[in-house]
């Protein structure tokens, strides 16, 4: 027999989907309680060296770029010199730095355009482990009702099985709220009658076992004018 919703208590023959959508949210609060801290840490982690890693490119694209730079002003120097005995012309040193500032700032655009690649690269590198199926803390839980029902039923089995009590020095079994041992029902002293001045008057005799036939009544009614 199939449970009722546990959400709107309808038939299970519905198949409606409030339990569906409940443990949806109840997994990300869950999750969001637990692996916020992580995600954050990891986060953290990886932009970390990501950025580090862009800046590291991109400081040896403009180290080349750089003394690709100091080479061509040594040649129109070397030039000038040579054929004008006299220094370059601004306009050349002009041009030369304005070459230099366009080559940064492709350079610069080269390393930003790399970030996913290398995000997705120390993303990569995070482990993630998962513990066994076969783990005492997976497969028993220290949450209480499951590992307190397991050990009652096998204290249980084994009690009934041998048809004898706990083992001596050992620890009684704590059986779940409203369990009642049969055999204790017997070897229990009953609790004392009432008082008889609290009960209701009845016949004093007490009815013999059996289908005999009824007791003769009282002599005089309890209640007055009857």
């Amino acid at each position: 027999m199939d449970p009722d919703c546990a959400i709107c208590h309808a038939p299970a023959s519905m198949a409606c989907d409030c339990e569906a959508k409940g443990l949806d949210v109840a997994v990300k609060q869950a999750e969001d309680r637990m692996m916020r801290s992580i995600y954050t840490e990891i986060r953290s982690w990886v932009r970390g060296h990501a950025q580090d890693y862009i800046l590291e490119y991109f400081r040896l694209l403009t180290d080349q770029r750089k003394t690709a730079h100091s080479a061509h002003l040594d040649r129109i120097t070397a030039h000038a010199y040579h054929y004008y005995h006299a220094p370059p012309h601004p306009t050349q040193i002009a041009e030369a730095q304005a070459s230099l500032k366009r080559g940064i700032d492709e350079d610069w655009q080269a390393s930003v355009q790399r970030y996913p690649e290398v995000l997705e690269y120390f993303f990569g590198l995070v482990e993630l482990t998962l513990p066994a199926e076969d783990e005492p803390a997976v497969k028993d839980p220290p949450l209480g009702s499951l590992s307190n029902f397991r050990k009652v039923n096998r204290r249980s089995g084994s009690g009934g099985a041998g048809g004898g009590g706990p083992v001596p020095g050992g620890s009684a079994a704590v059986a779940p709220v409203g369990y009642r041992d049969p055999a204790a029902l017997h070897s229990q002293t009953p609790p004392p009658m009432p008082r008889l001045d609290r009960r209701t008057p009845g016949p004093r005799e007490r009815r013999p076992a059996g289908f005999g036939p009824p007791p003769p009544p009282p002599a005089a009614s309890y209640y007055p004018g009857y």
